[in-house]
This record gives C-alpha cells, sequence and structure tokens, in this order.
C-alpha cells in the first residue's frame, strides 16, 4: 500500500512514494479476475507498473477527483474520492506510486491522506471517511487482502514431463493440469477420475468405490469413475435426461444469445441500417462463424493484447483475412450505446481509415471485424522491430504517412456525422497497407463529440506521452486533443524517438518537453534524425518542427485544427527533395531494405484501461 500526506504547501508528502512487490520467482500467480488497483483521496492520480527489460513494460492507473466532501457517496467508487481499473492476467510483479505534480495544499484541510493499493475487490467497501480522514490505514492496520493463485514452476505439462526429476505429479494415477494464466505460468497435477488424494505424492491418488459415494444412488460396479448399474435399468431414464438437457442448453443458450444481441444494441443498430441506404456491406457475424474464423479463438492467432481487447487474425468463408477485435466494456453505459456507436463507426469510408465490415453482438463481450492490414505499424516502421533491425526511412515518406493520417483524423473532426475524437492517437495506432499508406486504426478510446459538459471525461485515457495537458487539467476531451496527440506522432517522425522513456532523466523522459526546450534553446539538430538531416535542407525540417510546434501548444484555441495541419503537411510534402508519389511499390521496398511483412503484430491502446506494449500507458475506465 502507498500513502501519501497533503499538507498546506504546494507538494504532497509521500510516506511510501514509491512501493515494489515481486512473486514472480514464487509460485503464486496474482488473480487478475478478483482483484483491481484501487486509488482513495482527492485530485489524486496513481500508477501501477510492470517494469520489464523486454518490450512487454506495461503501466495503468487512475485518478481519484474531489468535486467536494458532500459530493462523497459511501459504497460508490466512480471516481470521486475513488477510482478502480482492472490488472492484465499475467501481472506477477509491480510497483505503485502517486504522480508527484499535483498540488494538493487546497484539499489538505479536508483530504489529510491518499491511499494505492492493489486489493481484492470484493473486500472493498468506499467509505467517505476514507478520504477526510485517515480510517483506512487505521481500520485496517496498513494491511489489505489479496487473491494469488497458485501454480508449480514456469514450465507447461508438456514440459515438464520431459523432466522426470522434476515434473511434480508423483502419483501414477494424477493428471496435469496447464496453468490458466498462459504458457510459461506453471502447471497444477489433480487425481485421475476415479481416484481421489494427493496427486504430489508417490501412489497418493488411489482408487475409490464410486457405488459407496453418496453422489450415486445405486448398487453395481464401480468404472471409471461411476457407479454402473449391474441391469441397466436407468439406461433410458439417463438417455433421456441426456436429451432433455441438451436440449435445454440449446434454447439457454440461443436465450443468452438473444439477450446479449439486444443488451448491446442490435436492434437498434439492424433496425436504422435497414433504413439507410449504403450499408449492405456491414455484416453481422455469428459466434460459430467467428469461431471458425479464429480456430477457436486460438492463442497462436493473437496478433495484439491491450486495455481495449484482444485482436485476432482470421479467415472469412470467402477466404479473406481479417482483424477480429474482442473489445473490453467498462460499464452499463457503453454496453447500452455500444449499438448506437457502431452505427456511426460502420459509415465511415475513407481511404486511410481501416474499413469496420462488421460486428458479432451475441457474446457477452461484444466483437468486431476488420480489414486486416499486413504492414505494421507506423512505430515499428520508424523504431524498428526485433526481427529487422532499424530501416533507413526517408523524410518524405515520413511525410506522406503523416500527410495521410492527419487527413483521415480531419475527416473525423469535420465529415463524420456526428463529428468522432479518436482519443488515442500515436504512432502504433496508424497501420501501414503494402504501399505503406497510412490506415488509422483503434476507436477503443474514441468519442463522439460532446455537445455538454455532462459528457466530460471523469477519468484519464490515452496513452502516456500523448496526453493532451489541457485534457489532463480539465478533462474535456475534444478534437484539440487529438492534435496534440498528432505533434507528439510528427516528433517521432523527425527524431526516430520514442514518446515516453522512462529511463531518462526528468526533463528527457518527453519527447514533446525535450523538443520544446531544445527548440526554445535553439538547438533543434541536435534532436533531429541524423538521416532527415542529411538528405533533406534544415530551412523544410524547420518548417516541420515549427508545425509540431503549434500542435503542442498548451491551450487547445492556440493549435491549427486537423485540417489545417493536413493542408500544412501535403504543402511540405511537395517540398521534399523526391516525392514519395512518384515511386513504385517496388522501389519503397527496395529503400526500406525487404519486403511487406505478412503478419502484423496489430499493437492496441486503450482506453479506461490500458495495456502497454514499448511505451507505458494511463488507461482509466470511463464513460463515453
Amino acid at each position: 500500500m502507498v500513502l501519501q500526506r497533503h499538507d498546506a504547501g504546494d507538494e504532497p508528502m509521500n510516506d511510501q512514494s514509491n512501493w515494489w512487490y515481486d512473486m514472480s520467482i514464487t509460485n503464486f500467480r496474482i488473480n487478475d479476475a478478483q482483484n483491481r488497483f484501487t486509488v482513495m483521496g482527492c485530485n489524486s492520480l496513481a500508477y501501477i507498473r510492470w517494469p520489464n527489460d523486454s518490450a512487454a513494460a506495461y503501466m495503468t492507473g487512475c485518478m481519484a477527483m474531489c468535486p467536494g466532501v458532500g459530493r462523497l457517496n459511501n459504497g460508490a467508487c466512480n471516481g470521486f474520492g475513488c477510482c478502480q481499473t482492472a490488472i492484465p492476467s499475467d501481472l506477477n510483479a509491480y510497483s505503485v506510486s502517486f504522480e508527484e505534480k499535483f498540488n494538493t495544499s487546497r484539499i489538505a484541510n479536508f483530504s489529510p491522506c491518499s491511499y494505492a493499493v492493489l486489493m481484492e475487490a470484493a473486500a472493498f467497501n468506499f467509505r467517505t471517511t476514507y478520504v477526510t480522514t485517515d480510517a483506512f490505514m487505521t481500520n485496517n492496520d496498513g494491511q489489505v487482502p489479496l487473491v494469488l493463485d497458485w501454480a508449480i514452476g514456469n514450465m507447461t505439462c508438456e514440459e515438464a514431463k520431459r523432466s522426470a526429476s522434476a515434473y511434480a505429479c508423483a502419483s501414477s494415477n494424477s493428471e496435469c493440469i496447464d496453468s490458466k494464466y498462459g504458457k510459461g505460468r506453471g502447471y497444477l497435477c489433480n487425481c485421475s477420475a476415479g481416484y481421489d488424494g494427493n496427486p504430489y505424492l508417490l501412489n497418493g491418488c488411489h482408487d475409490i468405490n464410486e457405488c459407496e459415494d453418496a453422489r450415486f444412488r445405486t448398487t453395481g460396479n464401480a468404472v471409471n469413475g461411476t457407479c454402473e448399474d449391474e441391469k441397466n435399468q436407468i439406461g433410458w431414464q439417463i438417455a433421456v435426461a441426456t436429451c432433455l438437457y441438451m436440449i435445454h442448453e440449446k434454447r439457454r443458450l440461443a436465450k443468452i444469445k438473444s439477450d446479449y444481441f439486444k443488451q448491446h444494441g442490435g436492434l437498434l443498430l439492424f433496425e436504422d441500417m435497414r433504413s439507410r441506404q449504403g450499408l449492405s456491406s456491414f455484416t453481422h457475424f455469428t459466434q460459430e462463424e467467428l469461431e471458425v474464423s479464429t480456430n477457436k479463438f486460438d492463442e497462436r492467432n493473437v496478433i495484439g493484447k491491450g486495455g481495449n481487447g484482444t485482436v485476432y487474425r482470421g479467415t472469412t468463408k470467402d477466404g479473406a483475412t481479417v482483424a477480429i477485435k474482442k473489445c473490453r466494456l467498462a460499464n452499463e453505459r457503453q454496453k447500452k450505446e455500444f449499438g448506437k456507436e457502431m452505427l456511426i463507426l460502420s459509415q465511415i469510408n475513407h481511404r486511410n481509415i481501416v474499413k469496420l465490415y462488421g460486428c458479432c453482438l451475441e457474446l457477452e463481450v461484444p466483437m468486431l471485424v476488420y480489414k486486416y492490414i499486413p504492414n505494421g505499424t507506423l512505430y515499428q516502421l520508424i523504431h524498428g522491430r526485433r526481427d529487422r533491425g532499424v530501416p533507413r526511412v526517408p523524410l518524405a515518406l515520413r511525410l506522406k504517412i503523416a500527410h495521410q493520417a492527419a487527413e483521415a483524423l480531419a475527416y473525423l473532426h469535420s465529415w463524420a456525422s456526428p463529428p468522432i475524437i479518436h482519443g488515442d492517437v500515436k504512432t502504433s495506432n496508424i497501420l501501414l497497407d503494402e504501399d505503406y499508406a497510412a490506415m488509422v486504426t483503434d476507436f477503443g478510446a474514441s468519442t463522439m463529440a460532446p455537445t455538454d459538459e455532462a459528457q466530460f471525461v471523469t477519468f484519464v485515457q490515452g496513452t502516456c506521452g500523448y496526453l493532451d495537458p489541457e485534457y489532463m487539467r480539465t478533462c474535456k476531451l475534444t478534437d484539440k486533443s487529438d492534435v496534440y496527440s498528432f505533434g507528439v506522432v510528427l516528433l517521432e517522425l523527425l527524431t526516430c524517438r520514442k514518446a515516453l522513456n522512462l529511463g531518462e532523466l526528468e526533463e528527457e523522459k518527453y519527447l514533446s518537453w525535450q523538443f520544446l526546450l531544445l527548440l526554445g534553446e535553439d538547438r533543434l539538430e541536435e534532436i533531429l534524425d541524423e538521416q532527415v538531416k542529411e538528405e533533406q535542407s534544415f530551412e523544410l525540417l524547420e518548417q516541420v518542427a515549427e508545425l509540431a510546434k503549434q500542435c503542442l501548444e498548451m491551450t487547445g484555441d492556440k493549435r491549427p485544427s486537423m485540417r489545417q495541419v493536413a493542408e500544412e503537411l501535403d504543402r511540405l510534402s511537395r517540398l521534399s527533395r523526391h516525392p514519395w508519389g512518384r515511386q513504385n511499390s517496388e522501389e519503397i521496398l527496395a529503400l526500406l531494405g525487404g519486403s511487406p511483412s505478412t503478419a502484423s503484430e496489430v499493437e492496441l491502446s486503450t482506453s479506461r484501461n490500458i495495456s502497454f506494449t514499448d511505451t507505458a500507458y494511463i488507461g482509466i475506465r470511463s464513460p463515453r
């Protein structure tokens, strides 16, 4: 548990500024379904991180606001005085810390402390005194419950069986079960059917007489974990009961599918579709079709995971390759409005926005079917892949991709009806097709343009390093928030540096901060990528940098619109020494030193709840 004390000064006082917990070398696993990351306090933003030397660094968090003590309610962890967010299934080491830049002097007189802790969700019941006093710490004596699962080692059953000395299922009448947390997360042992005892001991599982078990109301022979009636007088009864059960289950499953379809707004979606022309290409896929397409959602077909859901590569019955996204909905409001939002997204038709083919609303979690884009992401292009390294990317191609992405965002802001704010613009949400044309994707954090204050976002959503500072301050998501995030994308294209580097000094942690600092000191050349400095005039680079600076203005009204950004990028693209548009796809591939990837990793971003790859994210559940 991390405790942050407030005083009347400008800075909070951290009793425990950073708390680390690691069970990666133990046999325990943190249960992701029963635990939640919980923050209590006023104007308190806390993070939970999983630092990792690999590309799987993870970060999420949430922010507890205080509009006034009178607006706090017991039992309601809804963002006012308390917030909660889920964790990923493979989290087994983490640290917890508070954002230290928040001014807590104004709330110190009625909220002395803030708390951040990972704990069992069912054991937590919010009380307003947790905000106004130190009751949470004193009542629990500084301790909270955490639900853990148990598994043996870090091998699968198949791997463990190859090593007789290390295999823990000692009984000859036992069976091995892989951990639910996936490959490399250990295994468990159970006695086989018809046996009982301790599977971890030699001869620990012993045969039982099922006919002496109260569960079997007959006499006969104990066979294969059941008791067979000697005269088979009840055989027909079992057959009839089985048939009746199957009929009942079929009807029950059909009703569940129908209920989910209605719950996700399916009736509204398809009634509106029938009343409109030009939407015949939008398809409602059945659960069975998607299971066949993904081989029952085989983990080998997963091409991306994140806070908004999991993406699978699939093949439709007509042979087309598609990307199938299994969404995560944070609250009931999102579920009810899902069909309405799908109707709006289905009408988007732009050459630089990934096409939505259809959806499946028969499951508890709805699924979306998109066009499959095979050539990876812009993030992979400029920062490199493990199997390719960092390629040489001409400035002309960088400007072409930026211009196409800007056109897509301008379309969402200006031509979509109603206007759509993407909400999570970043290089990993810009896919590239075979000809390296930009395709904007992942509307998991998107929202319809708010029309009144009731639609202001309660929690932080988006990706750390790209977040609009005005949005962080006001919790109001606007089209200018997308402009700020796009400005960071321009910086990545100019510098080939990542938007966030947690291991750097404070002034170098955020690319936007470092860029504005150097630009203000007339030291732009120090941060530019060496390749673009070699191939283009410095005047052109200064113009691109000036556009990025305008996008990064601290207040939204000083930033250009996405339409203005797209027009300026179009002009700058034409000034490039070698216009990319004159080169065919073979020339593009030759310059990039390879061929299009046949299997891309579609990276998911997050809204409300975020899981990260290469960059750290802030993901907080929020209503749209």
